[in-house]
């Protein structure tokens, strides 16, 4: 049984988060979330289970009726150079038909966006993307935002400090 694991590597992201957007839930209103699968080559593959991935400005939308996630960085694995990719390439998103005619239907509106949250490793190890419907906050929004996050941190502290 020892020599089970013969062969493998031991990838540094087995399973879990590999990108988020941390900001995403700042700037924008969530309405809805998804979770979609994506088409990516093998090197990527790799690239993401060394954790090497950036989605911040990353974004989904539509071209010729299918989903794609466009500007979302993987770079490229070392030791595959040959097969290498593109970092920024646009990448197929995989969903159900109903979902995207959803979808498409609802970036069409005004004020609409598909934006990533977050690019993970579900149980079976398939990469997947975790999507979000939004409307793009105005700044008295994000004000607002801060303000409340600041007076709650203030009234732990002050909680905290009276036991």
């Amino acid at each position: 049984m020892a020599g089970k694991d013969k062969g493998k590597s031991k990838s540094l992201v087995a399973s879990g988060t590999v990108a988020k957007n941390r900001r995403a839930r700042f700037d924008y209103a969530i309405e809805d979330t998804f979770e979609a699968g994506v088409m990516l080559a093998g090197t990527e593959v790799k690239s993401l289970r060394r954790g090497q991935a950036s989605i911040n400005e990353a974004y989904a939308g539509e071209r010729g009726g299918e989903l794609f996630l466009f500007n979302a960085h993987v770079p490229e694995y070392e030791a595959g150079k040959t097969f290498g990719h593109e970092p920024r390439r646009a990448r197929k998103l995989l969903l159900h038909r109903r979902e995207i005619a959803k979808l498409i239907i609802a970036i069409r509106r005004e004020g609409m966006t598909l934006i990533p949250l977050s690019i993970y490793f579900n149980k079976r190890g398939v990469a997947k993307v975790g999507l979000a419907l939004a409307r793009g906050k105005q700044k008295a929004d994000k004000r607002a935002a801060i303000k409340d996050r600041d007076w709650k941190r203030q009234k732990s502290r002050l909680l905290h400090a009276r036991d």
